[in-house]
């Protein structure tokens, strides 16, 4: 017996996206062009089949999603590669699966060596633990192990070094920010007074969507005695869309500009099965989420070229974010900023300038 969503929750979401999306987008698709030419022999047997498949993948769900609720079989999140679906998924669609699939669905929690830690395991899990405390936030889609990515130290790994102590934590990015601000903020609260010593104070650092959860928590009130986010004192984003994300926008026009057309109408459909965390990225977050008054803000930004303004640098900027979303200009007048050459959106999750930028940012 096993906790948590299993192997056969994953292939029973996957019955029945196959059902949802692919076998109705081709059905639906079928039919419109067939309507279009005026119909054709043999289409009554056709829409049989397509019954007779949806029929099978519905079963099929239903019977796989019984022997999840079992708890029998392996546990996705036991490997890297189940892990790796179970964010990517949740990033995509994880507002459907808190609603229809909660055992799927990510809650946001502290994560070290690939499980969740409750607040009552973090002076084990923390044996060392300092009063300056570090809090690293991934992207969409992503997993706390995406800050190991590249060679050498990590960001963690050298902040360590320099008296820190780094928490990772993971959440579920399919959902709107501002809920995902609201368990953060609590996360959070409950992290600093259950902290094995006196927490004195706090660096949030957030790659991507992450650096906007981060803001949306520091927005959420608090009744707490000492407030987690008076002991802020700087907030670091790399490559966060503060002002949008051009793919994002994109995906919103094309699911528009699709369902137009009967012929068309299904791929539209395809493109607005995205979660609200990738609908929230069109417009980033704006001036009603104002920066916390007493913290640094320091905004990275990317380009694939070396300069920013260069003219291709300017419009893919690091290939998902440009410079001025980054930058969040406008929003943060007291910023500090960073832009770094010859690298795309992932880069920044550890790259050389980086850690050069909070060994001064973080002294």
């Amino acid at each position: 017996m096993t906790s948590g969503p299993t192997y056969a929750d994953a292939f029973s979401l996957l019955a029945e996206v196959a059902d949802e999306l692919v076998l109705r987008s081709v059905r639906d698709t079928h039919d419109a062009w067939t309507d279009r030419l005026g119909g054709y022999p043999g289409s009554a047997v056709t829409r049989a089949a397509y019954a007779g498949a949806g029929l099978g993948l519905r079963a099929a769900s239903a019977g796989l999603a019984a022997v999840g609720e079992t708890g029998l079989g392996p546990r996705l999140e036991d490997g890297p590669r189940g892990r790796f679906v179970s964010s990517a998924v949740n990033g995509l669609i994880g507002d459907r699966l808190a609603q229809t699939r909660p055992r799927m669905a990510i809650e946001m929690a502290v994560r070290r060596h690939g499980r969740d830690v409750g607040t009552g395991d973090l002076a084990a899990t923390f044996p060392d633990a300092t009063g300056r405390v570090a809090i690293f936030l991934h992207g969409l889609c992503e997993t706390e192990s995406y800050w190991d990515r590249g060679p050498g130290p990590t960001y963690g790994e050298a902040l360590a070094g320099r008296g820190w102590t780094p928490v990772f934590l993971r959440a579920n990015t399919g959902l709107g920010l501002r809920p995902n601000g609201v368990a953060l903020s609590a996360l959070v609260q409950d992290l600093v007074d259950a902290w094995p010593v006196p927490v004195t104070r706090i660096a949030l650092v957030g790659h991507s969507m992450g650096g906007l959860i981060l803001r949306a928590a520091g927005a959420v009130g608090t009744d707490a005695d000492a407030p987690w986010t008076d002991l802020v004192s700087d907030v670091v984003t790399l490559g966060t869309p503060h002002l949008g994300a051009p793919i994002a926008r994109g995906l919103g026009h094309g699911s528009r500009g699709l369902a137009r057309l009967p012929e068309t109408a299904a791929f539209g459909r395809i493109l607005d099965w995205r979660s609200v965390g990738v609908h929230d990225l069109v417009e980033g977050l704006a001036a009603d989420v104002p920066p916390l008054p007493h913290a640094r803000y320091r905004l990275v930004a990317a380009t694939v070229t070396t300069r920013a303004r260069h003219p291709v640098g300017h419009v893919v900027g690091d290939l998902l974010v440009r410079v001025r979303s980054a930058y969040g200009e406008g929003l943060f007048p007291d910023g500090t900023v960073l832009h770094l050459g010859r690298t795309d959106h992932f880069g920044l999750l550890n790259h050389p300038e980086v850690h050069r930028a909070l060994e001064e940012w973080l002294a």
